[in-house]
């Protein structure tokens, strides 16, 4: 997406953030310094921002001023926002589909995703494996804590899942164990961020996927998704004071940031007087 705006004639700033699961604090912190150098460099008084999946949530605390003491307060300076992919209520991806997300983290079990995962044990090769450094209380994944919030009220869960109950309400299944989903919703930002305006200045769009096919990923089946996310809760606008309106196309939450329909979309909103 970036070549081809920057081929367009858009004047494209990337940011890269250090850790995929890093604090959401710092990351909007971090988009609110990257936002200031490019006002400082380009003379511009406001910029758009055009976010993607975890970093549209910390986007989002920006310019509603959801921050620690230490934190910057929303300056003035965004024009649009741009939210891709955005868990604007929340997710609950990998505590509704049993031990499938953990298999593919834990070492132990061949994993080599580095992501957090609902189990502090599961079972690899026939030897029950600990694993407290893989959970949500990590220290290596605030971000992802962050983002959680039940859904199960609205899509219920996949009974034929291998260990699909105690994984999300917790306790000992056949091959894991964890404490359930609601011994992380302490940390969950989402409320927060709902529950805080976002700034009346801001124009503020929602862009949604709507296939479940990405590929090598056990993909969110159990409602309409892109993938990962709900589209329901990519809908949702609760918190946004000005809504410029959110378009829902047939790409997965990954093309979101590379098909040519999104780019398309994305360019008639920045176009957008």
């Amino acid at each position: 997406m970036m070549q081809s705006l920057s081929a367009d004639g858009y004047k494209v700033f990337a940011l890269g953030l250090a850790h995929k699961n890093g604090d959401g604090y710092f990351w909007s912190e971090q988009i609110a310094d990257a936002v200031a150098i490019i006002r400082s460099r380009t003379g511009a008084t406001q910029v758009d921002v055009v976010a993607w999946s975890k970093a549209a949530s910390n986007a989002r605390m920006y310019i509603s001023n959801v921050k620690k003491t230490w934190g910057t307060a929303y300056r003035g300076d965004v024009r649009r926002l741009l939210l891709l992919g955005s868990a604007n209520n929340g997710i609950d991806l990998s505590f509704r589909h049993g031990w499938s997300f953990s298999l593919v983290v834990y070492p132990a079990c061949g994993g080599v995703i580095n992501g957090p995962t609902p189990h502090n044990r599961l079972m690899c090769y026939g030897f029950f494996r600990d694993g407290a450094e893989w959970t949500y209380d990590s220290p290596y994944f605030p971000g992802s804590a962050q983002l959680l919030k039940r859904w199960d009220s609205v899509y219920p869960l996949p009974i034929n899942e291998q260990d699909w109950y105690t994984t999300y309400f917790g306790g000992q299944g056949y091959y894991s164990k964890g404490p359930g989903i609601d011994a992380y919703m302490g940390k969950s930002l989402v409320d927060v961020i709902r529950n805080s305006p976002s700034a009346p200045g801001v124009r503020v769009h929602n862009l949604c996927g709507n296939q479940n096919d990405i590929a090598l990923l056990h993909n969110e089946h159990t409602g309409p998704s892109d993938g990962v996310v709900f589209i329901q809760s990519c809908r949702d606008v609760v918190g946004i004071a000005n809504d410029g309106g959110g378009a829902t196309i047939a790409v997965n939450h990954l093309e979101l940031g590379w098909e040519p329909l999104a780019i398309a979309q994305v360019k008639a909103w920045l176009d957008a007087p």
